[in-house]
């Protein structure tokens, strides 16, 4: 087993391989601007320090969000054409906040919230780590903070909001090593619990057209 993992649903641009066992190499920078720029490098780099070549992965592992429209179709297009490239590879795809989750190693209740822009935040419940147990939601940190009283709420859309999250800590941004290292538990044990890859938005993308433009072509 060799998964090439990738998730640019949030600031993150972040990239790992896995081989079954652990992660061999990973690559993480925060940029919330420069997501098409910064993937293609980030996998060339794990590539090279893995010693290896993208032929040699058996299998794709992308966030599928909820995240910002641009920064996360970047990855899961990224992931579809590798996949093409490579014959067909499975593509697995996770939800990300999964990723942050497994990251945290919390064994009791908690949540994960990223940031969401326009003062909301993507979140969702776990029991633990490996367990969430509600669908991935877009909300005002104020309109859920009761729901979350009490609980650690890991995630840079936590930190961002401390007085709706007092429970809020690390990880702040997502790893593709952790969603890596999810994927591969996965696997191993039957290959269940993974999402098509498709695009997790939960919202209408921030750029629009406009419903009443005027014509200024000459009639």
């Amino acid at each position: 087993m060799l998964l090439l993992a990738m998730d640019t649903a949030t600031p993150a641009v972040t990239v790992a391989l896995h081989d079954g066992t652990a992660v061999v190499a990973e690559s993480t920078r925060v940029d919330a601007r420069r997501h098409g720029e910064l993937l293609l490098p980030a996998v060339d780099r794990v590539l090279k320090e893995a010693g290896t070549a993208l032929d040699a992965v058996t299998g794709i592992v992308v966030g599928v969000g909820p995240g910002p429209y641009t920064g996360l179709r970047v990855g899961l297009v990224t992931a579809a054409a590798f996949s093409s490239a490579l014959g067909g590879v499975p593509v697995h795809g996770l939800c990300t906040l999964d990723g942050l989750a497994y990251a945290s190693g919390i064994e009791g209740p908690f949540a994960v919230a990223t940031d969401a822009r326009r003062k909301e935040v993507y979140w969702a419940r776990y029991d633990d780590a490996r367990t969430r147990v509600t669908d991935a939601s877009v909300d005002r940190p104020a309109e859920i903070a009761e729901r979350l009283a009490g609980l650690p709420v890991v995630g840079a859309g936590a930190l961002l909001y401390p007085d709706a999250f007092p429970g809020a800590r690390g990880p702040e941004h997502q790893s593709a090593g952790a969603l890596a290292a999810l994927a591969a538990e996965r696997l191993a044990a039957g290959g269940g619990g993974f999402l098509d890859p498709q695009p997790m938005y939960l919202r209408r993308p921030d750029a629009q057209v406009p419903k009443n433009y005027k014509v200024v072509t000459p009639q």
